[in-house]
């Protein structure tokens, strides 16, 4: 309360300094010419772009997979609260810009730094600058998913990958990853699943009924996963599992 007073006298005694302050005036009119409507328009093109651009990376890059597949290391680790999850988003955002670097850079160079060189047009700057993205997409999605949303859609086969549009190809490639973050999951909870198994049988065996075998096992899990250098494997297997 005592600093809102404090801002409230300041801009009082400012205004009071100072009486000819040059005031801004905000108004929509309409455009006079083509240019300026295409002017208005690249401007809310670029703003909308800039305010969805964190949806743009998560489903059109690896950082699904990526991400996912750290939810399942850490189920299966059983340390549902360690690492922290913004840790585990944060790595994924490493990993993902490491893994998109090449096609970032490519699409750089032949799109946006031609356009900004006024070498090529503006809707030739964004097919090159999306081709290398879409080429990724492609590469790691299934051709039975993008087959599945071809036939909901009622589109004849493409001929080529030029043909793909992007509105089939963003929901194939995110089922298709999720598919991937999945069988990567499955194949990690195996040998965390064997040590609580065996864990569980030697306490039955022993008679202790009323311990919690995850509680004996954690130590286990965790001191596998450090000896075998869980973490390198299971980045140098996400970052090989993209094509």
């Amino acid at each position: 309360m005592k600093k809102l007073v404090f801002f409230i006298l300041l801009g009082v005694l400012v205004y009071a300094a100072a009486p000819q302050i040059p005031t801004i005036n905000l108004s929509l009119s309409a455009p006079s010419s083509p240019k300026e409507l295409v002017t208005t328009l690249n401007v809310m093109l670029l703003l909308t772009v800039l305010v969805l651009a964190p949806s743009i990376v998560l489903v059109t890059t690896s950082f699904v997979r990526i991400l996912v597949v750290f939810g399942f290391l850490r189920q299966a680790l059983g340390t549902p609260q360690s690492p922290p999850t913004t840790l585990l988003v944060s790595l994924a955002l490493v990993l993902t810009f490491f893994i998109m670097q090449p096609y970032a850079k490519k699409a750089y160079d032949t799109g946006i730094k031609p356009y900004m060189q006024e070498k090529i047009g503006y809707e030739e700057a964004i097919q090159k600058s999306i081709k290398p993205f879409k080429m990724f997409m492609i590469k790691n999605t299934r051709e039975k998913d993008l087959a599945l949303f071809f036939r909901i859609r009622h589109l004849p086969n493409p001929k080529t990958i030029n043909d793909v549009p992007l509105t089939v190809l963003v929901p194939a490639f995110m089922v298709s990853e999720l598919k991937t973050a999945f069988e990567i999951g499955f194949l990690l909870f195996l040998p965390f699943l064997i040590i609580d198994m065996v864990v569980s049988s030697i306490l039955m065996s022993l008679g202790m009924m009323m311990l919690p075998p995850v509680m004996i096992s954690l130590p286990f899990k965790i001191l596998i996963f450090i000896l075998v250098d869980g973490w390198d494997l299971v980045v140098m297997g996400l970052v090989q599992s993209f094509k």
